[in-house]
Protein backbone atom coordinates (compact mmCIF):
# COMPACT_ATOMS: atom_id res chain seq x y z
CA UNK A 1 0.00 0.00 0.00
CA UNK A 2 1.37 3.39 -0.93
CA UNK A 3 -0.13 6.83 -1.33
CA UNK A 4 0.78 8.53 -4.56
CA UNK A 5 2.41 11.96 -4.20
CA UNK A 6 -0.57 13.57 -5.93
CA UNK A 7 -3.11 11.89 -3.64
CA UNK A 8 -1.18 12.66 -0.46
CA UNK A 9 -0.83 16.31 -1.47
CA UNK A 10 -4.56 16.47 -2.24
CA UNK A 11 -5.42 15.20 1.24
CA UNK A 12 -2.90 17.44 3.00
CA UNK A 13 -4.31 20.46 1.18
CA UNK A 14 -7.79 19.59 2.50
CA UNK A 15 -6.53 19.55 6.10
CA UNK A 16 -6.82 23.34 6.14
CA UNK A 17 -10.61 23.09 5.72
CA UNK A 18 -11.12 20.73 8.66
CA UNK A 19 -12.29 21.75 12.13
CA UNK A 20 -11.65 18.97 14.61
CA UNK A 21 -13.19 19.01 18.08
CA UNK A 22 -11.25 17.08 20.74
CA UNK A 23 -13.40 15.99 23.68
CA UNK A 24 -11.50 14.69 26.68
CA UNK A 25 -9.46 15.18 29.82
CA UNK A 26 -7.63 18.52 29.93
CA UNK A 27 -4.38 18.84 31.85
CA UNK A 28 -1.62 21.30 32.53
CA UNK A 29 1.85 19.78 32.29
CA UNK A 30 4.32 21.80 34.35
CA UNK A 31 8.06 21.26 33.99
CA UNK A 32 10.47 22.42 36.70
CA UNK A 33 14.08 22.30 35.51
CA UNK A 34 17.11 22.58 37.75
CA UNK A 35 20.47 21.19 38.78
CA UNK A 36 21.60 19.00 41.65
CA UNK A 37 24.73 19.87 43.60
CA UNK A 38 24.12 18.17 46.93
CA UNK A 39 21.98 15.70 48.88
CA UNK A 40 19.53 17.03 51.46
CA UNK A 41 20.68 16.77 55.10
CA UNK A 42 17.03 16.10 56.03
CA UNK A 43 16.58 12.94 53.94
CA UNK A 44 18.53 10.95 51.30
CA UNK A 45 17.08 12.95 48.40
CA UNK A 46 18.66 15.39 45.94
CA UNK A 47 18.28 19.13 46.43
CA UNK A 48 17.19 20.63 43.10
CA UNK A 49 18.12 24.26 42.47
CA UNK A 50 15.43 25.50 40.09
CA UNK A 51 16.67 27.28 36.96
CA UNK A 52 13.55 27.28 34.76
CA UNK A 53 9.85 26.53 34.98
CA UNK A 54 7.31 26.28 32.17
CA UNK A 55 3.81 25.00 31.50
CA UNK A 56 2.53 23.03 28.50
CA UNK A 57 -0.95 21.88 27.47
CA UNK A 58 -1.30 18.19 28.29
CA UNK A 59 -3.78 15.34 27.99
CA UNK A 60 -6.40 15.86 25.29
CA UNK A 61 -4.95 19.32 24.64
CA UNK A 62 -1.98 17.71 22.88
CA UNK A 63 -4.31 16.10 20.32
CA UNK A 64 -5.83 19.50 19.49
CA UNK A 65 -2.32 20.95 19.23
CA UNK A 66 -1.41 18.21 16.73
CA UNK A 67 -4.52 19.08 14.68
CA UNK A 68 -3.43 22.71 14.67
CA UNK A 69 0.17 22.04 13.62
CA UNK A 70 -1.02 19.64 10.90
CA UNK A 71 -2.85 22.53 9.30
CA UNK A 72 -6.37 21.98 10.62
CA UNK A 73 -8.30 23.98 13.19
CA UNK A 74 -8.25 22.35 16.62
CA UNK A 75 -10.88 23.05 19.27
CA UNK A 76 -10.73 21.57 22.75
CA UNK A 77 -13.76 20.54 24.79
CA UNK A 78 -13.50 19.50 28.41
CA UNK A 79 -13.83 20.70 31.99
CA UNK A 80 -11.51 23.05 33.85
CA UNK A 81 -11.68 24.35 37.37
CA UNK A 82 -12.22 28.05 37.97
CA UNK A 83 -8.65 28.22 39.24
CA UNK A 84 -5.22 29.63 38.39
CA UNK A 85 -4.09 26.43 36.64
CA UNK A 86 -7.17 26.49 34.39
CA UNK A 87 -6.53 30.12 33.48
CA UNK A 88 -2.88 29.31 32.68
CA UNK A 89 -3.91 26.38 30.47
CA UNK A 90 -6.40 28.52 28.53
CA UNK A 91 -3.74 31.19 28.01
CA UNK A 92 -1.23 28.65 26.70
CA UNK A 93 -3.79 27.17 24.30
CA UNK A 94 -4.71 30.64 23.03
CA UNK A 95 -1.01 31.35 22.35
CA UNK A 96 -0.91 28.13 20.29
CA UNK A 97 -4.10 29.16 18.43
CA UNK A 98 -6.11 26.22 19.77
CA UNK A 99 -9.72 27.28 20.37
CA UNK A 100 -11.09 26.81 23.91
CA UNK A 101 -14.70 27.72 23.15
CA UNK A 102 -15.72 24.14 23.93
CA UNK A 103 -14.32 24.34 27.47
CA UNK A 104 -16.62 24.41 30.48
CA UNK A 105 -15.24 26.11 33.59
CA UNK A 106 -16.90 25.09 36.83
CA UNK A 107 -16.28 26.12 40.43
CA UNK A 108 -16.76 22.52 41.61
CA UNK A 109 -14.09 21.17 39.26
CA UNK A 110 -10.32 21.21 39.70
CA UNK A 111 -7.82 21.56 36.86
CA UNK A 112 -5.48 18.56 36.69
CA UNK A 113 -1.82 19.56 36.96
CA UNK A 114 1.14 17.22 36.49
CA UNK A 115 4.39 18.77 37.70
CA UNK A 116 7.66 17.11 36.71
CA UNK A 117 10.95 18.04 38.41
CA UNK A 118 13.78 17.46 35.95
CA UNK A 119 17.45 17.73 36.95
CA UNK A 120 20.44 16.94 34.75
CA UNK A 121 18.01 15.72 32.05
CA UNK A 122 16.52 13.17 34.44
CA UNK A 123 13.05 13.27 35.97
CA UNK A 124 13.47 13.32 39.74
CA UNK A 125 9.81 13.19 40.74
CA UNK A 126 6.31 13.88 39.39
CA UNK A 127 3.70 15.61 41.52
CA UNK A 128 0.03 15.30 40.48
CA UNK A 129 -2.75 17.62 41.61
CA UNK A 130 -6.27 16.49 40.76
CA UNK A 131 -9.64 16.08 42.37
CA UNK A 132 -9.98 12.77 44.21
CA UNK A 133 -13.05 10.89 43.09
CA UNK A 134 -13.12 12.45 39.63
CA UNK A 135 -15.63 14.95 38.28
CA UNK A 136 -18.74 15.72 40.41
CA UNK A 137 -22.06 14.50 38.90
CA UNK A 138 -23.48 18.02 38.49
CA UNK A 139 -20.40 19.05 36.51
CA UNK A 140 -20.71 16.01 34.24
CA UNK A 141 -24.36 16.80 33.61
CA UNK A 142 -23.57 20.41 32.74
CA UNK A 143 -20.84 19.27 30.36
CA UNK A 144 -23.07 16.78 28.55
CA UNK A 145 -25.46 19.63 27.76
CA UNK A 146 -22.49 21.66 26.49
CA UNK A 147 -21.34 19.19 23.83
CA UNK A 148 -23.84 19.80 21.03
CA UNK A 149 -23.08 23.53 20.83
CA UNK A 150 -19.33 22.82 20.94
CA UNK A 151 -19.74 20.57 17.88
CA UNK A 152 -21.69 23.13 15.86
CA UNK A 153 -19.12 23.66 13.10
CA UNK A 154 -16.92 20.57 13.56
CA UNK A 155 -16.03 18.39 10.56
CA UNK A 156 -14.60 15.64 12.79
CA UNK A 157 -14.42 14.69 16.48
CA UNK A 158 -11.89 12.90 18.68
CA UNK A 159 -12.89 11.33 22.01
CA UNK A 160 -9.65 11.36 23.99
CA UNK A 161 -9.78 9.37 27.23
CA UNK A 162 -7.01 9.83 29.80
CA UNK A 163 -8.95 8.08 32.55
CA UNK A 164 -9.67 11.20 34.62
CA UNK A 165 -13.45 10.73 34.63
CA UNK A 166 -14.72 13.06 31.91
CA UNK A 167 -15.20 10.39 29.23
CA UNK A 168 -18.20 8.47 30.53
CA UNK A 169 -21.20 6.93 28.76
CA UNK A 170 -23.32 10.07 28.80
CA UNK A 171 -20.55 12.09 27.13
CA UNK A 172 -19.89 9.36 24.53
CA UNK A 173 -23.61 9.12 23.72
CA UNK A 174 -23.92 12.91 23.34
CA UNK A 175 -20.92 13.03 20.98
CA UNK A 176 -22.16 10.13 18.85
CA UNK A 177 -25.68 11.57 18.54
CA UNK A 178 -24.38 14.95 17.41
CA UNK A 179 -21.82 13.39 15.04
CA UNK A 180 -24.44 11.13 13.44
CA UNK A 181 -26.70 14.11 12.83
CA UNK A 182 -23.82 15.95 11.14
CA UNK A 183 -22.46 12.83 9.36
CA UNK A 184 -18.88 13.47 10.51
CA UNK A 185 -16.19 10.98 11.59
CA UNK A 186 -15.55 10.20 15.25
CA UNK A 187 -12.20 8.86 16.45
CA UNK A 188 -11.78 7.14 19.82
CA UNK A 189 -8.43 7.03 21.64
CA UNK A 190 -9.08 4.78 24.67
CA UNK A 191 -7.59 4.39 28.09
CA UNK A 192 -8.73 1.37 30.10
CA UNK A 193 -12.41 2.23 30.39
CA UNK A 194 -13.78 -1.17 29.38
CA UNK A 195 -17.41 -0.51 30.28
CA UNK A 196 -17.98 2.13 27.59
CA UNK A 197 -20.31 1.31 24.71
CA UNK A 198 -18.73 3.15 21.77
CA UNK A 199 -20.61 1.49 18.91
CA UNK A 200 -21.05 4.16 16.25
CA UNK A 201 -17.48 5.49 16.30
CA UNK A 202 -15.68 5.68 12.96
CA UNK A 203 -12.22 4.56 14.06
CA UNK A 204 -10.40 3.61 17.27
CA UNK A 205 -6.64 3.75 17.84
CA UNK A 206 -5.72 1.62 20.89
CA UNK A 207 -2.12 0.64 21.48
CA UNK A 208 -1.17 -3.01 22.01
CA UNK A 209 -1.54 -2.92 25.80
CA UNK A 210 -4.92 -1.16 25.65
CA UNK A 211 -6.22 -3.60 23.01
CA UNK A 212 -5.27 -6.73 24.98
CA UNK A 213 -6.69 -5.23 28.17
CA UNK A 214 -9.98 -4.23 26.51
CA UNK A 215 -10.75 -7.82 25.51
CA UNK A 216 -9.40 -9.40 28.70
CA UNK A 217 -6.49 -11.26 27.10
CA UNK A 218 -2.95 -11.60 28.43
CA UNK A 219 -0.37 -9.67 26.44
CA UNK A 220 2.67 -11.81 25.48
CA UNK A 221 6.04 -10.67 26.81
CA UNK A 222 7.59 -10.92 23.34
CA UNK A 223 5.38 -9.64 20.49
CA UNK A 224 5.49 -11.66 17.29
CA UNK A 225 5.56 -10.45 13.70
CA UNK A 226 2.13 -8.77 13.29
CA UNK A 227 0.90 -10.75 10.28
CA UNK A 228 2.06 -14.05 11.82
CA UNK A 229 0.86 -13.21 15.33
CA UNK A 230 -2.45 -15.06 15.58
CA UNK A 231 -3.01 -13.88 19.15
CA UNK A 232 -2.72 -10.24 18.07
CA UNK A 233 -5.07 -10.80 15.14
CA UNK A 234 -7.57 -12.51 17.46
CA UNK A 235 -7.42 -9.46 19.78
CA UNK A 236 -8.10 -7.25 16.76
CA UNK A 237 -11.09 -9.36 15.71
CA UNK A 238 -12.59 -9.41 19.22
CA UNK A 239 -12.11 -5.70 19.74
CA UNK A 240 -13.58 -4.91 16.32
CA UNK A 241 -16.67 -6.95 17.22
CA UNK A 242 -16.92 -5.23 20.60
CA UNK A 243 -16.58 -1.62 19.40
CA UNK A 244 -17.82 -2.04 15.78
CA UNK A 245 -16.05 1.01 14.33
CA UNK A 246 -17.67 1.88 11.02
CA UNK A 247 -14.38 2.54 9.22
CA UNK A 248 -11.89 0.37 11.05
CA UNK A 249 -9.78 -0.42 14.08
CA UNK A 250 -6.20 0.87 13.98
CA UNK A 251 -3.94 -0.94 16.47
CA UNK A 252 -0.73 0.99 17.12
CA UNK A 253 2.22 -1.35 17.70
CA UNK A 254 5.16 0.96 18.45
CA UNK A 255 8.23 -0.01 16.41
CA UNK A 256 6.14 -2.61 14.54
CA UNK A 257 3.91 0.04 12.98
CA UNK A 258 0.14 -0.46 12.86
CA UNK A 259 -2.48 -3.10 12.16
CA UNK A 260 -5.69 -2.03 10.41
CA UNK A 261 -8.65 -4.33 11.16
CA UNK A 262 -11.88 -4.04 9.14
CA UNK A 263 -14.95 -6.25 9.15
CA UNK A 264 -14.85 -9.15 6.71
CA UNK A 265 -11.38 -8.26 5.37
CA UNK A 266 -7.90 -9.58 6.19
CA UNK A 267 -5.93 -7.44 8.65
CA UNK A 268 -3.56 -5.01 6.98
CA UNK A 269 -0.08 -4.38 8.43
CA UNK A 270 1.36 -0.88 7.98
CA UNK A 271 5.11 -1.04 8.81
CA UNK A 272 6.65 1.76 10.84
CA UNK A 273 8.05 4.72 8.90
CA UNK A 274 10.29 6.00 11.71
CA UNK A 275 13.94 6.48 10.74
CA UNK A 276 15.10 6.69 14.36
CA UNK A 277 13.13 6.32 17.60
CA UNK A 278 14.17 8.69 20.39
CA UNK A 279 10.95 9.13 22.38
CA UNK A 280 7.45 7.63 21.90
CA UNK A 281 5.80 10.28 24.11
CA UNK A 282 2.76 11.75 22.38
CA UNK A 283 2.87 9.41 19.38
CA UNK A 284 -0.66 8.15 20.10
CA UNK A 285 -1.96 11.73 20.14
CA UNK A 286 -0.38 12.34 16.74
CA UNK A 287 -1.90 9.15 15.30
CA UNK A 288 -5.50 9.94 16.30
CA UNK A 289 -5.19 13.60 15.23
CA UNK A 290 -3.81 12.70 11.80
CA UNK A 291 -6.26 9.84 11.30
CA UNK A 292 -9.40 11.89 12.01
CA UNK A 293 -8.09 14.86 10.02
CA UNK A 294 -7.49 12.55 7.06
CA UNK A 295 -10.91 10.89 7.33
CA UNK A 296 -12.61 14.29 7.56
CA UNK A 297 -10.65 15.32 4.44
CA UNK A 298 -12.03 12.33 2.51
CA UNK A 299 -9.30 9.72 2.97
CA UNK A 300 -10.06 6.01 2.97
CA UNK A 301 -9.22 4.12 6.18
CA UNK A 302 -6.11 2.72 4.46
CA UNK A 303 -4.96 6.20 3.39
CA UNK A 304 -5.65 7.59 6.88
CA UNK A 305 -3.62 4.76 8.43
CA UNK A 306 -0.67 5.43 6.15
CA UNK A 307 -0.66 9.18 6.76
CA UNK A 308 -0.93 8.57 10.53
CA UNK A 309 1.98 6.15 10.36
CA UNK A 310 4.23 8.68 8.66
CA UNK A 311 3.22 11.38 11.17
CA UNK A 312 4.00 9.05 14.08
CA UNK A 313 7.37 8.34 12.49
CA UNK A 314 8.13 12.06 12.65
CA UNK A 315 7.26 12.57 16.34
CA UNK A 316 9.10 9.51 17.68
CA UNK A 317 12.25 10.99 16.15
CA UNK A 318 11.95 13.97 18.54
CA UNK A 319 12.80 14.22 22.23
CA UNK A 320 9.82 14.89 24.48
CA UNK A 321 6.16 15.28 23.58
CA UNK A 322 6.15 17.26 20.35
CA UNK A 323 3.54 17.50 17.57
CA UNK A 324 4.05 16.87 13.87
CA UNK A 325 3.69 19.83 11.51
CA UNK A 326 2.12 19.56 8.08
CA UNK A 327 5.46 20.51 6.51
CA UNK A 328 7.25 17.74 8.43
CA UNK A 329 4.61 15.24 7.32
CA UNK A 330 4.87 16.40 3.73
CA UNK A 331 8.66 15.99 3.84
CA UNK A 332 8.37 12.49 5.31
CA UNK A 333 6.06 11.20 2.60
CA UNK A 334 7.58 9.42 -0.42
CA UNK A 335 8.01 11.47 -3.58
Amino acid sequence: MSLSPARSEELLARFADQRILVVGDLMLDRYIYGKVERISPEAPVPVVLVTEEKGMPGGACNVALNVQTLGGAGTISGVLGADAAGAELKRLLAEMRVSTRGVLEHEKAQTTVKSRVVAERQQVVRVDRERRGGIPPEVREAFRGHIESAMADATGVVIEDYGKGLVEQGVVDAVLRAAEAKQIPVGFDPKENHSLNVQGISVATPNRKEAFSAVGMQEPLEPGEPMQDETLKEVGRRLYEKWQPTLGLLLTLGPQGMLLVKGGEPALHVPTRAREVFDVSGAGDTVIATCVLALAAGATPEEAAELSNYAAGVVVGKLGTAPCSVDELRAALPR
